[in-house]
């Protein structure tokens, strides 16, 4: 009767997992071997058809290429910057508290309303930037509608968007540490630098697997903040995975092919996510 009861428990959350996460990735997963249905000429099963197409579509390269980019460059970059915020509003500051509220305040603002207020930063003569710029003589730039500068800047909004959600995994990490650690370090006379490389960093590489585990994911499912940047242009310079997999399903409607994107963004980031694991799993000191 106990296993009976314990099941009853388990089975609205058992409906909803498979029901929103199980069913939708099998299904993905064959459809990828169809070709997309109409009214007139039904679906048929094309085996890898849909997957060879895709090795030979150069804009899926470009935007693989430009998410690579995008998280090489926004997952070490909020990581250090969270890790060096947490060790900072750790300490005994003025305002400690506010100033860890400034800190973490981007966090709890929606994508759409973070993209909207750097979109005035960016905006060509009349934004921030080159309002700024142009106190020190300094030319006007299209930050958005420059191929090598697009990018870029969409990677320093998500950095100082993220690295404050970060900072908070870190602050609560390291106020988890003895602090007989550091008194003992003090002690020792291997306090500062030291004490951080030697103690501390180990200590904190659990934290640190999770975040750089939820930062990969992240980096590949961000898509909000391109409908209201950049749109993915200027000719796809900005454009990520996931944003050309909405525009293949729900623009050009050709849903087999976006299942099939679908799979290879799947792919790579269980892919990832074990590369991370095996790498970090053994510098990882679990108290």
């Amino acid at each position: 009767m106990k296993h009976v009861y314990g099941w009853l428990l388990l089975t609205p959350a058992a409906i909803l997992l498979i029901g929103f996460t199980h069913y939708p990735a099998v299904a993905t997963l064959i459809d990828s071997f169809f070709s997309t249905g109409t009214a007139v000429r039904p679906s048929r099963f094309v085996g890898f058809g849909n997957y060879a197409a895709l090795l030979e579509d150069p804009i899926f390269w470009q935007v693989l290429r430009n998410n690579l980019w995008f998280a090489l460059g926004t997952i070490p970059t909020a990581i250090a910057i969270a890790m060096v915020m947490a060790l900072w509003v750790n300490e005994k500051l003025p305002a400690r508290a506010l100033v860890r509220m400034a800190y973490f305040t981007p966090t709890v603002l929606p994508m759409i309303a973070v993209a909207n207020l750097w979109l005035f930063f960016y905006t060509p003569q009349i934004g921030l930037f080159d309002r700024v710029g142009a106190l020190f003589g300094q030319p006007s730039h299209n930050w958005l509608g420059d191929p090598h500068l697009v990018l870029p800047a969409t990677m320093v909004m998500v950095v100082w968007k993220e690295a404050g959600f970060f900072m908070i995994f870190y602050l609560a990490a390291l106020q988890s540490l003895p602090p007989e650690l550091q008194e003992a370090a003090r002690i020792d006379g291997g306090a500062g630098w030291y004490y951080f490389r030697r103690v501390t960093f180990p200590l904190l590489m659990p934290t640190t697997l999770f975040v750089l585990v939820n930062a990969t994911i992240n980096s590949f499912k961000l898509v909000d903040h391109l409908f209201i940047l950049t749109k993915g242009g200027p000719d796809n310079a900005s454009s990520l995975l996931l944003y050309y997999i909405y525009q293949v399903a729900f623009s050009f409607f050709d849903t087999a092919y976006a299942s099939t994107l679908t799979v290879v963004l799947l792919a790579m980031l269980a892919g990832l996510a074990i590369v991370q694991f095996q790498l970090i799993e053994k510098r990882v000191h679990y108290r």
